[in-house]
Parts: C-alpha cells; structure tokens; sequence
C-alpha cells in the first residue's frame, strides 16, 4: 500500500472508531438521569455494565478468528450497524430486559470492531510505523470519550433518549460510510519468526503471547476497579462536585491523548514496547497509591491527570508488542486482546464495590497490589526472537 493510500485507510480507520467512541461517550451524562426515571439502582447499571463486558469476552475469541478469515472490513461494518442498532434500543428501552439486550448487542459489537480495526492498522502499517498508528488509536478513542460527554450534556437538553439516538445515528452514518470508502487492506506476509509455531488457541498458552495476555487482564483489572469507583471515591473522600469529577476526566483524558501522540511513538523506537509497559505500569502503581495520601484539591487533580498518562500508554504498548509477532493471526490476537480486556472489566468494578464499601481507600490499594504483581510477571516478560521456541 503506498504512502498516500495508507495515509487515507488509517484516516478513515481512526475515524471510525472516533466517532464510535463518541457515540458511546454520549450517552454518559444521561445515565443517571435514564436511572430515575427507570428507578433503576446502581446494582442493576453495575450488572448492565458486566452483561457488556461478558457478551464482549465471549464474543471476541469468535469475531477475532472471523476478522482473519471473512475479512477486516466486513466485521468493522458489523459491529458498528450492531452498535448503532443497540444505541437504538436503549432509546427506546422501556423494561430491563430491552435494556440489558442492547447492553449485550453492545459488548458483541465491540468485540467485532477492536479485533478487526487493530489488524487493519497492522496490515496497513510496517513494524516501524505501527506504534505510531496505534498511539493514534488509543488518541482517538479517548478523544472520543472526552467529546462524547459534552455532545451529550448539550443534547440531553432536547431530552435524555436524545443522545441514545444520535449516537445510533452516529454509528449507522459511519457503517453506511465504510461500506463505500473502505477497502479490505493487504495482509502482511507472516514473520519467519512464527513459522511453525503452534496456532490457534494453543498459541495463548505460548510464553511469548501468555504473560503479555496476563498482563492486559491485570492492568484492565486494577484500571477497571479504580475508574469505577473513582467518582465514589472523590465524592465521598474529598466532596468533589461533578463539575469537579467532569474536570478529572476530561483533563485526564487530554493528558493522556497528548502523551499517546507526542511519546509513545518516541518512547517505544527508544526503549521498545516492553520496557515502556514496565515503566507505564511503575507509574501506574505509584500514582494509584498516592492517591489514597493527597488530600487538597489541586494535588488530587494533578495526580489523577498523570495516572491516565502510564494507564493510556500500558494497553497501546502491548498491543503494538503483540501486532509484531502475529503473524498472519492478527484478527486472532485482537480478539484475545479483547477478551482478556473484558474478563478484567467485569471482575474489577465488582471486587472493587465490595472493597469501597469497607473502606473509601480499599479499591486503590487493591488497584496498587495489582499492579505491583504486573510488573512483577512484566520483569520476566521478553521479546520475540527467531531463535525462540
């Protein structure tokens, strides 16, 4: 692919999974909101929340090895009419049984579009040029979700199921759009360096791609359990307004966007991935910690928009590993990716919920023994050579 046709496939790639993420940050500011009106209790958004989670770890495993073999466009255009059509039912959704489909047509459809988008950047994309593109990945989906928010806020004046439907809307438009402007990508020819490895589910267990899984499911584990409680825990622990909370994130969510554009292309040509998911995760550790001790406003604020910054480069970094020695099994190490993602998000709210209860600080150092166990396995963790068995 030449330089001006890749430039414009990974353009119309980004975009898909920008505005996708926007669609999903649209619906935040509503949610309490679709809770009243509901009287639905947070037990019942937190199991919402798990049934994506679980339709998502279920369905990677099987959408990854359909992203290798039908095709990468194919499962992107699935997976956003699915979201689309899921955004729509939530709109309407009256009962909790509608609701808790469109949360499971949800977690399918993002089980469709990460495999399938992650191989299409690494098809599209040399060694050398894919970090690169996959800090732009992760640049674009926490754009997403710090512009998502505030389209949201604005369209919830036209009345909370507003923003269900635009962000149908949204994901309809781009599917519609793929169908005519994107193109299947070549597959790379697979490295010598995989050849005649084992394949398929055997290939998990391989050291190589193991430890790198573990360490995705630890990280996503200790991140989900903090993020989850995290709006708890400032509310309760330091009387944070949500004006405040809204600040957090989306400062957090700019920190981490520039440093995934700005370093992580830098970081990862100078020091290569696994040293970078090392630091990222000992940054991690040290800032989730610190957390439990700050106690003014503008301390707690300057940590939490740094914490984002070794949690944003921890996932783009692994997957840019795993890219490298795929071979020609992209869409299956995408899906494993994703399913390793989505088991860590469903336990991790959940053990964190029952540790808040005990204690405001209990979740974060819950996330800090986590991590410290992640870059434990992370010392360990070495890179691919041809000579590796």
């Amino acid at each position: 692919m030449n330089s001006k046709s890749q430039k414009i496939a990974l353009a119309l790639v980004l975009s898909n999974i920008f505005i996708t993420f926007v669609g999903i940050g649209l619906v935040i500011p509503v949610l309490p909101s679709l809770m009243n009106e509901l009287s639905i209790s947070g037990t019942v958004v937190g199991n919402m929340v798990a049934a994506f989670a679980l339709a998502q770890l279920i369905a990677s495993p099987i959408t990854g090895k359909w992203t290798d073999k039908y095709g990468r466009k194919i499962m992107i255009i699935v997976g956003l009419f699915l979201f689309s059509f899921s955004e729509f039912l939530f709109g309407i959704g009256k009962t909790l049984e509608i609701l808790f489909l469109s949360r499971i047509l949800g977690g399918i459809s993002g089980a469709c579009i990460m495999p399938a988008i992650t191989a299409f950047i690494a098809d599209i994309t040399s060694e050398n040029e894919r970090p690169k593109a996959l800090g732009f990945m992760s640049a674009a989906i926490n754009t997403g979700f710090i512009i998502g928010p505030g389209i949201g806020g604005f369209l919830a004046e036209f009345g909370i199921r507003v923003p269900f439907f635009a962000a149908g809307v949204l994901g309809a438009v781009v599917a519609i759009a793929s169908i005519f402007l994107l193109k299947e990508p070549e597959r790379r020819e697979q490295p010598d360096i995989m050849k005649g490895q084992k394949v398929g589910w055997k290939r998990v267990f391989m050291p190589v791609y193991f430890i790198s899984f573990i360490i995705i499911f630890l990280s996503t584990f200790s991140l989900s359990s903090f993020e989850s409680l995290f709006s708890l825990f400032v509310d309760h622990k330091f009387g944070f307004t949500p004006r405040d909370i809204a600040i957090i994130v989306t400062g957090g969510g700019i920190v981490g966007a520039v440093a995934q554009i700005l370093l992580f292309d830098k970081l990862t040509r100078r020091l290569g991935e696994i040293m970078v998911v090392r630091l990222s995760l000992i940054l991690s550790a040290l800032l989730v910690f610190v957390m439990t001790i700050v106690d003014s406003y503008w301390s707690v604020m300057l940590t939490c928009w740094i914490v984002f910054v070794g949690f944003d480069l921890i996932r783009p970094g692994i997957t840019s590993y795993l890219s490298k020695i795929a071979g020609d099994e992209q869409g299956f190490v995408g899906g494993m990716n994703s399913m390793f993602t989505s088991i860590g998000n469903i336990f991790g709210p959940i053990i964190g919920g029952i540790l808040f209860d005990m204690n405001f600080n209990f979740p974060f150092y819950f996330a800090t023994i986590i991590l410290v166990v992640s870059i434990t396995i992370a010392i360990f963790w070495k890179k691919q050579t041809p000579s590796t068995e």
